[in-house]
């Protein structure tokens, strides 16, 4: 653990970051609901759930009191970050006047990014002090927005067919279609299908859209209940069975069911370059979230 006089304490133990940093992710856990799911997974699943390299964990508490070594910035942290090899870097939302030094200090001590996550201005930010620190060109992939789940209305007509939730005996076509929602929507950051299918499935975090002679046609994933909240993810229909509403219909279930399984608040992202998902996904119920910048993923190479 190291800290130096801008507040920047970094750590790759996940008890001390949660510790130090779980309140402050709770405070305000629609905007957090990425670092929240993600360090979920590691405490349940181990530290190479998403790679074998450790996961590395940062927080920011206020400078004088750092200094003066008052609860070691527990209380006072106002921004984390993480980095879990080999995928991108991640920040929750940093003032612009200590970006540069934090940017200026990661790359001092010899840290690589393959990208950098977060808030729309933080990203870029950090994007351009990367640049300039690293010699990375930094380039935006994709730009999304977050809902939360106002009144549920299931889309009408409902088209034939059920939903279910995927079990083991689903397990390669949940990690076909992950790999496939993956690859065609650019996610980089993509798991090993195989183990994504297999921590989903054990528990029932996978619910497909079936027609009614038991064929699946859509499915729509989600993460487990955290800080009274789930999160929609991923929701993916095959090319040639698409424009029929099943996409539709399995997020208006899992929608339903995440409620009813006592989700005080129920996410989703979506992309703003796909006008169609993000139609129906407020047709559905769904609101953006008044309080949280967009957020921004960009690519960085040398």
């Amino acid at each position: 653990m190291t800290r130096d006089a801008r507040g920047w304490v970094f750590t790759h133990d996940l008890d001390e970051f949660l510790t130090s940093a779980g309140d402050f992710l709770r405070s305000r856990p629609a905007a957090h609901t990425v670092a929240l799911s993600v360090t979920d997974a590691l405490r349940r699943r181990g530290p190479d759930v998403y790679g074998e390299e450790a996961p590395f964990f940062g927080r920011f508490a206020d400078a004088d009191r750092a200094e003066e070594g008052e609860d070691d910035g527990v209380g006072a942290v106002s921004a984390v970050l993480f980095h879990t090899p080999p995928y991108q870097l991640n920040l929750t939302d940093l003032p612009a006047e200590g970006i540069d030094a934090l940017a200026a200090r990661l790359a001092d001590e010899g840290y690589s990014f393959p990208g950098v996550g977060g808030p729309v201005d933080t990203a870029a930010e950090f994007a351009a002090a990367w640049e300039r620190h690293a010699g990375a060109r930094a380039q935006l992939r994709r730009s999304e927005r977050l809902y939360r789940l106002g009144t549920l209305t299931p889309p009408t007509p409902v088209p034939p067919g059920r939903a279910r939730v995927a079990g083991e005996s689903d397990h390669a076509l949940v990690a076909r279609w992950y790999s496939e929602f993956a690859g065609i929507f650019g996610r980089n950051e993509r798991q090993d299908p195989d183990r994504w299918a297999e921590s989903r499935l054990a528990y029932g975090g996978v619910t497909l859209w079936e027609t009614p002679d038991g064929t699946p046609v859509a499915m729509a994933g989600a993460t487990p209940l955290i800080a009274g909240q789930i999160r929609v993810a991923p929701v993916y229909t095959p090319a040639p069975l698409r424009g029929r509403g099943y996409a539709g219909a399995a997020t208006a279930e899992v929608s339903r069911a995440a409620l009813a399984g006592g989700a005080d608040e129920v996410l989703l992202f979506t992309d703003l370059a796909n006008p169609t998902s993000n139609g129906l996904y407020q047709r559905i119920g769904y609101r953006p979230v008044a309080d949280f910048a967009d957020f921004a993923v960009y690519d960085f190479a040398k």
